[in-house]
């Protein structure tokens, strides 16, 4: 059992590059993570760190160490979920984080559902529109919408998400309806973040940039201007399914295939996860997919 001592310990400072929050997340002090990855070095008869007020790394030699290291908490972590398989009853802690909007609407009724059906699952959802780091917040996995950025994480496809550009019925008629990516610059556009729309022409992506005055990084407060006749507005489906089935809204340049996104769950680079979390991800992408696509959020 000696060659597993400060293994833990190295692993945890590793991942957060912080003696501190490596203590944090083990549940020790840091004055015995730092003296176990002190007799980790001694053993090995190797400099694992290099240290300074501000900032820990590996060192060449760390990072070797780390990579075997990383692949036996894997094989451990692998054992328990065997374990936990064989279990009647699927219980534990899952963590997990979500955009605000679209945790609201669409994942916390189906994590409620969820927890109905398995009780002894405890379940701690942070809503943030910030994107977490994984393994400093200690999250088991991220909802994120549209494009991922981090190629550095595990990701699994969920659903998908479809943008589409409506207006107003009276702000049609009075301005008239584009039929062509080329009319828009025309348009009153009712921007969120960026200052071009996406849309898929002859099988390509396509975006175009556009104008308007009015820029809102709230989805619902966008819905809101363009159905009081605006403008022109281009959102994930979700945010438009009642104004346009009550005609509030009308769907402009269908002509340009409606642009898909993904819905993903993101995990930290760890490569398996206990069952309550594979329980959890499966439960939502089954029912992801029933609903339909959902919002982005922001827009």
């Amino acid at each position: 059992m000696a060659d597993w001592q400060g293994v833990s310990e190295f692993v945890a400072v590793v991942e957060t590059a912080s003696f501190t929050k490596a203590a944090k997340r083990l549940g020790i002090s840091t004055a015995h993570v730092s003296r176990q990855v002190a007799m980790l070095e001694d053993r090995l008869n190797t400099r694992l760190f290099f240290r300074t007020t501000r900032r820990v790394s590996t060192t060449e030699e760390g990072d070797v160490y780390y990579q075997h290291c990383r692949m036996l908490a894997d094989a451990l972590k692998e054992a328990e979920s065997a374990v936990t398989q064989l279990q009647k009853t699927p219980n534990g802690h899952i963590k997990l984080t979500a955009p605000v909007t679209y945790g609201e609407k669409v994942v916390m009724p189906l994590i409620l559902d969820f927890m109905a059906l398995h009780p002894e699952i405890q379940v701690d959802v942070d809503l943030t529109n910030t994107p977490l780091d994984l393994i400093d917040s200690g999250c088991d996995f991220a909802l994120r919408l549209g494009r991922l950025t981090d190629s550095s994480m595990v990701c699994k496809r969920l659903a998908t998400r479809k943008l589409i550009v409506c207006g107003a019925p009276q702000y049609l008629s009075k301005f008239g309806t584009p039929h062509t990516l080329s009319e828009l610059p025309q348009f009153n556009c009712l921007r969120g973040q960026h200052d071009y729309w996406r849309f898929r022409e002859n099988g390509k992506e396509r975006t175009v940039r556009v104008k308007g005055n009015l820029r809102c990084n709230s989805g619902v407060g966008l819905v809101d201007a363009a159905s009081r006749g605006l403008g022109l507005v281009q959102l994930p489906d979700y945010y438009l399914h009642e104004a346009l089935d009550s005609g509030e809204l009308v769907r402009v340049l269908t002509a340009y295939q409606e642009l898909e996104e993904g819905i993903w769950a993101l995990f930290p680079h760890r490569r398996l996860q206990p069952l309550r979390v594979k329980l959890l991800v499966e439960f939502l992408a089954e029912h992801l997919i029933k609903i339909g696509p959902p919002n982005g959020d922001p827009v």
